[in-house]
């Protein structure tokens, strides 16, 4: 009996050893095909025999040869639910920011009542979701909130020099994002370029991107009632 369990064990672990030698050998095929970007994660999926991949950021599904690519939703039937929607979720909550990573010197830096509480926002000024973003931080109190600019979108260079080279950085980005009034900041010496490279480094693929004390990122707008939540959760951890 205790052989039998024993050459199950041995068994097993065979079997795992394997698996995870083909996801290793798979993870290298795979990353021929994407040179430029980093394979984040491969493992095998119960259906289909097919296997997930997250590169750069998003899920596609290949088969053990990587001769073939799948981009789209995997849906149960049953349930009607998206897999891959819930599984992005997951990796969405999983993901961490180590902030000692952040340049938070270059930040516009607000602090609002105590200010005990810490937010990072990746903010590009001429992003409309940024700005509803603004107008939701408005309603925060009690919270120090580092705005790191980033400005990807057209013409967003520009202004977010503009407001940088402000005798004022903070009303300037105040008055630009809340009430439409353009900086008048001239031209000077910028961070804007190590603040991209700081995004880039930190897989900040669009704006607003929000970090919390605790290293969670969430992308886009959110209302104030859940920034309030995710500021209360991520000190108490």
């Amino acid at each position: 009996m205790h052989l039998h369990h024993f050459c199950m064990f041995l068994l097993l672990g065979f079997i795992f050893n394997y698996a995870f030698a083909d996801e290793a050998q798979l993870k290298n095929m795979l990353q021929t095909h994407f040179p430029g970007s980093e394979i984040e994660s491969v493992r095998k999926t119960p259906y289909m025999g097919l296997y997930e991949v997250v590169v750069g950021g998003e899920i596609l599904y290949t088969d053990e040869k990587a001769a073939y690519f799948f981009v789209g939703h995997i849906v149960d039937t049953k349930t009607r639910v998206s897999l891959t929607s819930e599984r992005m979720q997951e990796l969405r909550d999983a993901r961490r920011i180590a902030l000692d990573t952040l340049p938070l010197d270059l930040a516009i830096k607000a602090v609002k009542g105590n200010g005990k509480r810490t937010l990072i926002v990746y903010s590009d000024p001429h992003c409309p979701y940024c700005k509803k973003l603004e107008a939701e931080l408005a309603k925060v109190n009690d919270v120090t909130i580092y705005t790191l600019l980033y400005p990807i979108l057209k013409n967003s260079m520009q202004t977010a020099t503009a407001i940088w080279c402000s005798v004022d950085r903070l009303k300037a980005w105040d008055d630009f994002m809340l009430r439409g009034i353009a900086p008048t900041g001239k031209d000077c010496e910028t961070p804007l370029n190590t603040l991209l490279q700081s995004g880039q480094k930190n897989k900040v693929n669009g704006t607003p991107t929000l970090i919390f004390a605790d290293g969670s990122v969430v992308s886009g707008m959110v209302p104030a009632e859940e920034i309030e939540k995710r500021l209360n959760d991520a000190g108490k951890k």
